[in-house]
């Protein structure tokens, strides 16, 4: 039956090869999708695409390349961790870079897609740096700097962000329910589907009489998942290296 991947937040990186294996056993599995949409952190963190040479980073544009040569659309989504993600780094995938958040008709069903970081609007020290990294000036002089500054910076971001985790309320760091109402409404009440929280579930939410339905991707930290939609529904898919089920 005809039907659509949604991965998001798998955080790619050498550091962990448990990932990387879920990943490849994943893309083995995927040849008979229509389309495979990324909501993304697909990688751990992206300073550029000129990070292309990166050997790591070269097998993971691999995987995505021979299974677009299978005949399976790839879509990315720029997520908080790879938000500088480019043309060529689409291109050298044989991907198309989506905006943020995008709707699309899925099987009927108008479905919006995003990678979820900007219904957190709790967390207000996080959306003044979302703001800042946002903007096209900001990216224009991050990315004329040396590729290895640009990896120390984004490498000290990361150390701070994981010391501010400990401290904040694990309410904030989720979505708001009033931000999730305000964009079904301007987008229709469809369907929402996106990551970044890393708290896997279905929600239901009555938006002005609306029934909306609102998916919310895994991480792969300990267990790859992914969201297969068609013509029947949504079905949620789990898989480890050592299960085989997917």
């Amino acid at each position: 039956m005809p039907h659509s991947l949604f991965i998001s937040d798998l955080h790619l990186c050498a550091s962990h090869p448990a990932s990387m294996a879920q990943f490849r056993q994943f893309v083995a599995s995927a040849p008979g999708a229509e389309a495979l949409y990324i909501l993304g952190d697909l990688f751990d963190f992206w300073a550029g695409d000129d990070d292309l040479v990166d050997e790591f980073h070269a097998q993971v544009v691999a995987e995505l390349r021979n299974l677009a040569h299978l005949g399976v659309k790839i879509f990315l989504l720029h997520g908080n961790r790879d938000l500088l993600m480019g043309d060529a780094l689409a291109k050298a995938c044989q991907a198309t870079l989506l905006p943020d958040p995008v709707l699309i008709d899925l099987y009927g069903v108008p479905t919006l897609l995003s990678h979820g970081d900007l219904l957190c609007t709790d967390d207000i020290a996080y959306m003044v740096h979302r703001a800042q990294v946002h903007d096209p000036d900001f990216q224009k002089q991050f990315l004329s700097r040396p590729l290895a500054e640009r990896k120390a910076y984004i490498a000290e971001l990361r150390r701070r962000s994981i010391a501010e985790q400990k401290t904040k309320e694990s309410a904030i760091m989720d979505v708001n329910d009033a931000a999730v109402a305000s964009l079904l409404q301007v987008h229709g009440y469809p369907r929402l589907i996106h990551g970044h929280t890393h708290r896997p579930d279905r929600h239901l939410h009555l938006v002005d009489g609306h029934p909306c339905e609102r998916y919310v991707l895994g991480d792969w930290y300990q267990q790859g998942s992914a969201l297969r939609c068609d013509h029947e529904g949504v079905s949620w898919q789990a898989f480890s290296t050592r299960d085989s089920s997917l």
